[in-house]
């Protein structure tokens, strides 16, 4: 059995779930690579990222280098006589770290790789429709996400699923694949295999204002999967016309209902205390979302206060 030596690289609250396995598991994990502090909240403080707060907690020791190639930060690396480096939601790593340890530097993707390779393949699958997705470890080469794959395990999408619930079993589930691909790595087990070069994948997009916007003229189930792909965060947008106003509104849950109307694409009904767009093939029902300067509200509670009038429509 080899006696590993591990360095652990991420960022969100996703990458805590594998370094808490890890650690459980009682491997020896040498250090901590995660992103710098950044401000956040009205007041601009300084906030830790959710593995730092993680790894202070058991006494780890943690970098925080804003230049992966910086010199002093290498030599610190080298110091450190990693074996393995293991990567879960961090960003591109230069050949001079990935190329360090004895034993590799292997990542945790949120996809069957090769599809969804990319920033952001949990909202992807879902915007796109799939029917499942899943998690993959693989070696880091020079490209981003295309090293040769250790294992793979497939997850459901279910119809209600959004991207935080899908986000949840991931994180889950992949957590405990790389805990069993720690322990193939152990025992000199591994058996890899290369990412296909010659056929079109699906590719992970990195999201942004113009791709996480509503266009109320798609189909139903292309809106409803937006909207649940990019739910909790970022969140799908649209504008918002009412009494001659024009605001954006964010829209964190609906569901389709199938209807024949003759209502204009966009059309807001409030009935039966929901909140009702028209769209081809029906309605999407909002049942919640948020206002510009509001906290989100439940669909319901918003009409306790708030009139949507005769021209009230989503653009």
């Amino acid at each position: 059995m080899r006696n590993l030596r591990i360095l652990f690289m991420g960022t969100p609250d996703f990458a805590v779930e594998t370094l808490k396995t890890i650690i459980e598991n009682e491997y020896d994990v040498v250090g901590v690579i995660t992103a710098p502090d950044r401000p956040a909240g009205r007041g601009r403080k300084l906030k830790a990222s959710a593995v730092k707060e993680y790894a202070i907690s058991k006494n780890l020791k943690v970098l925080q280098p804003t230049n992966l190639k910086d010199e002093h930060f290498i030599e610190e690396l080298k110091s450190l006589n990693a074996n393995l480096n293991i990567v879960v939601a961090f960003r591109m790593l230069p050949k001079v770290v990935w190329n360090m340890p004895e034993y590799g530097t292997f990542n945790l993707h949120a996809s069957l790789l090769p599809d969804y390779r990319g920033a952001a393949p949990i909202n992807w699958a879902i915007i796109n429709g799939e029917k499942k997705t899943g998690i993959t470890t693989f070696f880091i080469d020079e490209k981003i996400d295309t090293g040769h794959v250790i294992f793979q395990e497939e997850v459901t999408i279910k119809n209600n699923d959004s991207a935080g619930s899908l986000h949840d079993k991931l994180m889950t589930k992949g957590a405990k694949l790389v805990l069993t691909t720690i322990k193939a790595i152990e025992s000199d087990t591994i058996i890899v295999k290369p990412q296909p070069k010659d056929t079109a994948f699906k590719t992970a997009y990195k999201l942004n204002r113009e791709n996480t916007k509503i266009n109320w003229e798609k189909d139903i189930y292309t809106i409803n999967n937006l909207i649940r792909g990019l739910s909790p965060y970022p969140s799908a947008w649209c504008q918002l016309y009412n009494k001659g106003i024009s605001e954006n509104i964010k829209i964190y849950d609906a569901n389709p209902v199938e209807e024949v109307h003759n209502n204009d694409i966009g059309k807001i009904i409030v009935e039966d205390s929901d909140i009702k767009v028209s769209v081809k093939g029906g309605y999407i029902i909002i049942n919640k979302l948020q206002l510009p300067g509001k906290k989100a509200m439940e669909s319901k509670a918003l009409l306790n206060g708030y009139v949507f009038y005769r021209d009230a429509k989503m653009c």
